[in-house]
């Protein structure tokens, strides 16, 4: 048991200690700078037809556009938090689920700032109303996780005999971030070389904007709803209180409705992120409302 334990730590802290995770942080910001300026030089030389490409792409077509490779970069950091913080604090890893949409309608965003139709006919124009309609959910889902984040401070009082119970749990969310690492990556290896492979070998039948905008994430979601629902699981081995069943069941409803959104586009899509995130602030709220009203003794933190 001792052994397994040290390995466990071992591998843990060479995939998600602080000191990797500063690596980490360094090592995409620098990449996303250089992408950035890749990207923006790729523009200008197909412009000036210094370089020509047999297929053409919407994010070829203005240098804002090229804000759209740094932010996936980011938004690869952004997935390495969200396993970052499993172990730690279940709330901080539902808030950075929330993160990672808003931030994938913001990388969004700048493609569509970059092709807007600026006439008097805005409502009328399908681009145009769609930039519309993400732009008022990016505002709307940055103060709805400035809320849940309050809600995931709460303070709770732990009972000092359930330290070894919590401390188990924990153990098990660090087996479950330290499969998740290589798992992402594989993933998001296995999307990259997919896509290049398919724009190779079909110039002509390229995905569409859409598709591009959910690769590797729609299959990120997929994989988290798991996760959530083998947390629920293990939770029922520590805690049978009602609310906090009622709790975790509710962050895998919300990651759900996340993960169809994929399936979706214009309105509904963005309606379908909105309602996730509001759906588990209201989670959150009612769960807090309930541990402020029971005992003193608390298992879990928030």
């Amino acid at each position: 048991m001792s052994k397994s334990k040290n390995i466990l730590s071992l591998i843990f802290n060479g995939l998600l200690s602080e000191n990797t995770r500063g690596k980490a942080e360094k090592t995409i910001l620098n990449i996303a700078i250089v992408s950035f300026f890749v990207h923006l030089a790729l523009i200008y030389l197909l412009k000036f037809e210094i370089i020509e490409f047999s297929w053409q792409s919407e994010l070829f077509n203005n240098p804002i556009s090229a804000i759209y490779t740094p932010f996936s970069f980011i938004l690869i950091y952004e997935v390495y938090l969200l396993i970052f913080y499993l172990p730690q604090s279940f709330t901080t890893y539902i808030v950075k689920q929330y993160e990672i949409i808003t931030l994938i309608i913001i990388r969004k965003l700048f493609k569509d700032l970059s092709a807007l139709e600026l006439t008097s006919n805005w409502f009328e124009i399908k681009g145009d109303l769609q930039f519309t309609y993400d732009l008022i959910a990016s505002l709307l889902l940055f103060f709805l996780i400035f809320l849940f984040q309050k809600q995931g401070k709460r303070k709770i009082e732990t009972n000092p005999q359930l330290v070894n119970t919590v401390e188990s749990f924990v153990k098990k969310k660090k087996i479950i971030a330290v499969i998740l690492v290589p798992l992402f990556f594989a993933m998001a290896l296995y999307t990259l070389i997919n896509w290049a492979t398919e724009i190779s070998i079909d110039t002509q039948d390229l995905p569409s904007f859409e598709s591009i905008n959910n690769l590797f994430f729609d299959q990120f979601f997929t994989v988290l709803i798991l996760v959530d629902v083998v947390l629920l699981l293990l939770s029922f081995f520590y805690t049978h209180e009602f609310h906090k069943i009622i709790r975790n069941s509710g962050f895998i409803i919300s990651t759900i409705l996340i993960r169809i959104s994929f399936g979706v586009t214009g309105l509904i899509n963005t309606i379908l992120i909105v309602v996730a995130v509001l759906f588990g602030l209201a989670i959150i709220t009612i769960h807090n409302k309930y541990e402020k009203d029971s005992s003193p003794n608390k298992l879990f933190k928030n």
